[in-house]
């Protein structure tokens, strides 16, 4: 079985390097550009459906007033390509849940499921970007974190872990009493909600239980449930925790390494033994996605100048400022700090090939995920190297096999 493989676009309005940037600030409200980009963006989007890339998505960032990751809302982009497209799936790598309300991420993706007509997928991320995550998610008192142990972590992973099992529950079950940690529903939920005036009908035609005997709102059903049964496919973003891993192993969803390829060949082999005491038996690569940022040149060369243009303005301003276990010294040449990230594979096309083959003889993952700094790097040329990365790269490629006995 060929890799699956997911588009990833934010996008990046685009700069002459990081002066350029900082001459135009700020960039993230220039409405003209915005518009070019977004529009421009579905024609990537087009490209990609017509060639048989298996998924798009984006990613939710809020106020980037730098221009860097200008995604604030990937629902509507995703409904928006729903309708201009035939056969891909759509989804968003992902929502971030400590941020997010529940039952609204319920019922929008189950609309958006319907929308595609079960060509779509669902993402959850902890969130790491305190600028936004620490405002949005003020009414959990929760703030952006890393993987570090910390009080702030561990909280972060309660919200994160116990708002996905919420909306698990609102996709799959007629009506729930949602009594969390740091969410409830009804609320109060102690008491319920009384006196509701339409009372007679929600007893008698809504779902059962969700008033009860004195008129009181016990429990509430989600609408509409998702087109999917049980639910559309989930993928959990994961860079160094190994906890998210077995999160996932647990549920069945998807991990997504943005990680260097030892940490996945660990991280791989967790998920598997995880998902094997939760019933879920599965082979090593399968239900996995190996995030990888791609550029393909006729040399070497062409690659650097690549990473040069598109790449080393967002990995050394916003990347290497989040995530210690990216390389940025600022003495060592920004490209060589890139190249030593291990997050990248570039170069000929002959190089890409041979890397991704070294890969899959390791962790042969059922998902690739591919970023491209668009609209930094034109369209035309994601576009181009989106082809030859489907055309040359992937059939010499052998995904895991889903084994027919693999739980849901």
């Amino acid at each position: 079985m060929r890799p699956k493989v997911i588009l990833q676009l934010y996008p990046m309005l685009p700069a002459e390097g990081e002066d350029g940037r900082k001459q135009r600030r700020p960039l993230g409200r220039d409405r003209d550009l915005y518009h070019r980009v977004v529009h421009d963006w579905l024609h990537i989007i087009k490209a990609a459906d017509r060639m048989g890339v298996w998924g798009v998505s984006t990613i939710e960032h809020h106020l980037h007033s730098e221009g860097y990751e200008v995604g604030p809302n990937p629902g509507v982009l995703n409904a928006w390509w729903a309708g201009q497209t035939t056969r891909i799936h759509i989804g968003a790598l992902g929502y971030v849940m400590a941020t997010q309300d529940p039952i609204r991420v319920a019922e929008e993706t189950a609309i958006l499921d319907h929308i595609t007509n079960g060509r779509y997928f669902v993402g959850f991320a902890r969130g790491y970007q305190s600028r936004w995550t620490n405002i949005l998610g003020q009414f959990t008192n929760s703030v952006a974190t890393v993987s570090d142990g910390s009080a702030e972590d561990l909280k972060n992973r309660d919200i994160f872990e116990e708002r996905v099992e919420m909306v698990l529950r609102c996709w799959q079950q007629e009506s729930v009493a949602l009594d969390g940690r740091y969410y409830k529903a009804p609320y109060p939920f102690e008491t319920g909600i009384r006196n509701y005036p339409a009372v007679n009908i929600a007893r008698d035609a809504g779902a059962l239980g969700e008033v009860d005997a004195s008129g009181t709102v016990r429990r509430i059903s989600v609408v509409p449930a998702p087109f999917q049964k049980p639910h559309p496919p989930v993928f959990v973003a994961t860079s160094k925790s190994d906890d998210s891993v077995r999160f996932c192993g647990r549920h069945g969803f998807v991990p997504t390494y943005f990680s260097k390829l030892d940490g996945i060949i660990h991280q791989s082999r967790i998920y598997v033994e995880e998902a094997a005491k939760a019933g879920r038996h599965f082979r090593l690569g399968q239900r996995q996605n190996i995030v990888r940022w791609l550029h393909i040149g006729d040399t070497e060369a062409e690659y650097h100048r690549k990473l040069r243009e598109y790449d080393v303005d967002i990995y050394k301003n916003f990347y290497g400022s989040f995530f210690p276990q990216f390389p940025t010294d600022p003495k060592t040449d920004w490209i060589k700090n890139i190249l030593e990230s291990g997050i990248y594979t570039g170069g000929s096309l002959d190089q890409v090939r041979s890397d991704w083959q070294r890969i899959y003889e390791q962790v042969p993952a059922e998902y690739i995920t591919l970023i491209f700094h668009y609209a930094q790097q034109p369209k035309d040329d994601v576009i181009h190297e989106l082809e030859l990365f489907m055309s040359k790269v992937v059939p010499n490629l052998e995904a895991a096999e889903p084994e027919a006995a693999a739980a849901e």
